[in-house]
């Protein structure tokens, strides 16, 4: 089968961030199918777009994995400026994809699958659907434009109003759309999906890294940090308005007086004011801050750390997402601190996993933080009980066998 994937925000080889389709699509060329990927040229957490790129509208990297090529698609460097910018940014993927898409892409394809957000790569499957007769199916890996509202983000009445009914269009025109949660499930039969419509295959923890690094020295390379007796808590993800970061310098201040220390790694719009918070609050022993490291590297931290933390912004939307940084910890054995309601504390709770906290309450922060920081046999279990969760319900290769076979029955048909 051969498969069109549209993917603005596709990693590049061994970059950190969310992999899914990267792990994906190399499980579904081992088992004999052929992927081309039209992805973006400006990384999704740093804004900014790689040198080789700079000057191109497309850039072909055939044989990004075996049998897996990708078309580099031109996004303006306005993206990471403002929100016209991030707007523009979105705009400028939509056309030049559907351009390389029709144009600088081989022969024909089976199944075309985009992933949003952002919502507007749904016109890209859309058209060019249409100009190749070929059935699309729709991914949600985020309720959008719901979460673009919560936040802030989208404030524009006419926008957001035209965001719905764009979304509406794409649902209806999809051969079936695959959610991430069951929340999201329930929200789309609230706007009149049918059932029978939607599909359920999840974020998933990616265990080769981890098993890869069985043998890794944890304690050494904590050592080698210069975090040796230190309580490290590790972040890996984007520093945007979404993820709201303050909350963590905020509980910091609480626990001067221990030797919890909050690692951030990624980068995005809003770390520059973070390092600046910490320099302000004389926070440096508590707060470190490093730039965004290859997957692999990102796995030797977080096996190294005590505890991962997933945390977002406080608002209704994102209780009905899974954090995919859950995930990586599950499956490197560290649980989690997990600053996020709904259907993620769901999880975690199940799995016994890792602690909750009420999002943006710095003070709950600290007190479970303290109550939990020092029972390092309930953390090494927490750790287990999470890595066995996640070996049974969400491995990443059963689940892109599984979504592959949803893929051939819209091809069949």
């Amino acid at each position: 089968m051969k498969i069109l994937l549209i993917h603005q925000y596709f990693l590049e080889k061994g970059e950190g961030g969310g992999s899914r389709f990267n792990e994906m699509t190399q499980v579904w060329s081992k088992l004999g199918h052929s992927v081309t990927v039209l992805g973006g040229m400006v990384n999704y957490t740093t804004g900014k777009k790689p040198e080789r790129y700079k000057g191109k509208h497309y850039f072909k990297d055939n044989d990004f994995y075996p049998n897996v090529d990708v078309l580099r698609c031109h996004v303006s460097e306005s993206y990471n400026v403002n929100f016209l910018g991030r707007l523009w940014g979105y705009f400028s993927f939509m056309f030049s994809a559907i351009w390389g898409g029709w144009r600088k892409t081989k022969g024909k394809y089976d199944v075309i699958l985009v992933t949003s957000p952002p919502l507007f790569v749904g016109m890209t499957a859309y058209v060019l659907s249409k100009l190749k007769r070929v059935p699309f199916v729709f991914e949600v890996r985020d309720l959008w434009p719901e979460s673009a509202i919560d936040t802030g983000v989208l404030k524009n009445k006419f926008i957001i109003k035209l965001a719905f009914w764009f979304e509406g269009f794409l649902y209806k025109r999809a051969k079936f759309i695959n959610v991430l949660t069951p929340a999201f499930r329930d929200k789309l039969i609230e706007k009149g999906i049918s059932p029978e419509k939607i599909r359920f295959i999840p974020n998933a923890a990616d265990f080769t890294l981890s098993e890869k690094l069985s043998d890794f020295d944890g304690v050494a390379f904590k050592k080698d940090l210069g975090l040796e007796n230190k309580f490290v808590i590790t972040y890996v993800g984007a520093h945007g308005v979404a993820n709201h970061l303050i909350q963590l310098l905020d509980a910091a201040e609480y626990l001067r007086d221990t030797n919890i220390v909050f690692q951030l790694i990624g980068s995005g719009m809003q770390k520059k004011m973070l390092q600046e918070e910490t320099v302000k609050r004389g926070l440096d022993n508590h707060v470190i801050f490093r730039d965004p490291v290859a997957k692999e590297d990102v796995f030797k931290y977080i096996m190294a750390s005590d505890m991962g933390a997933s945390v977002l912004k406080k608002v209704d939307t994102f209780k009905t997402i899974y954090s995919n940084k859950s995930f990586d910890y599950m499956s490197c054995k560290i649980p989690i601190l997990l600053a996020i309601d709904g259907v993620s504390r769901e999880l975690v709770e199940k799995a016994q996993c890792g602690i909750y906290v009420e999002p943006e309450n710095a003070k709950d922060i600290a007190e479970k933080l303290r109550e939990i920081y020092n029972q390092s046999e309930k953390l090494l279990k927490m750790g287990i009980s999470g890595h066995e969760y996640a070996k049974l319900h969400f491995d990443r290769e059963k689940l892109a066998k599984e979504y592959l076979g949803y893929l051939e029955e819209v091809a069949v048909k």
